[in-house]
């Protein structure tokens, strides 16, 4: 069972609202869900709670180490409670998956997230769970910080709040450690595709030439 949930981002009013933040964006969601309020407590330097679900009790955390020092609150919470690294789940942002999608892994390479990178470091070990929450890819390697330290477009924040929202619907498999469960969960809840426009009606009218002529290639 997962015994602390952990949500990555900066601290601070300027990164709140970028692409780096949709760890913290997740946690904030939970709180609210277990209606579980976040206090600052100096001695894991971070943001907690304490919530408790069908019987189950878990922590809240939000490190305010700022992204690259995320393992110096998190392994000091883990190792006060005694909470083992397989009882652990990081939600981060994923560059590697679209908005709107997320999916649950255990284990395996930081893959460069710099908070990730600080976790396995501080923990000894990469065997912790991850909820990779999609904020995309720019397309071009050089363009990636830029891209998580920005905003993103409304229609892509839209995209990572509703996929938020689905997530938290596998929360009760996650404090049981149905994590079978959980992983189909979270990622069959995917959004609705948008159905194709109805065919116009048929016609007998010619196009004019010059439309004709600026219509793509169809592959």
């Amino acid at each position: 069972m997962i015994k602390l949930f952990v949500g990555l981002g900066n601290p601070g009013t300027e990164y709140e609202a970028t692409r780096h933040n949709a760890g913290f964006w997740w946690l904030d969601a939970l709180a609210h869900e277990l209606k579980a309020p976040l206090s600052l407590d100096r001695s894991y330097h971070g943001q907690v709670a304490r919530a408790t679900l069908n019987g189950q009790t878990g922590w809240l955390l939000k490190p305010m180490t700022f992204m690259n020092l995320s393992g110096k609150s998190v392994a000091a919470l883990a190792r006060f409670f005694k909470i083992a690294p397989e009882e652990i789940l990081v939600a981060h942002d994923e560059l590697d998956i679209l908005p709107g999608q997320a999916k649950l892994k255990f284990g395996g390479s930081h893959a460069g997230h710099n908070g990730l990178r600080d976790i396995h470091a501080q923990l000894g070990t990469p065997d912790y769970w991850r909820l990779r929450i999609g904020i995309g890819h720019p397309g071009v390697k050089a363009e990636v910080i830029n891209w998580v330290l920005k905003k993103p477009s409304q229609e892509h924040r839209t995209a990572i709040e509703d996929c938020i929202a689905r997530c938290l619907k596998a929360v009760p498999e996650l404090f049981s450690g149905e994590m079978e469960k959980a992983t189909m969960l979270i990622h069959t809840s995917r959004p609705e595709r948008p159905k194709p426009p109805r065919p116009a009606a048929a016609t007998t009218a010619l196009l004019p030439s010059e439309a004709v002529t600026n219509l793509p290639k169809q592959n």
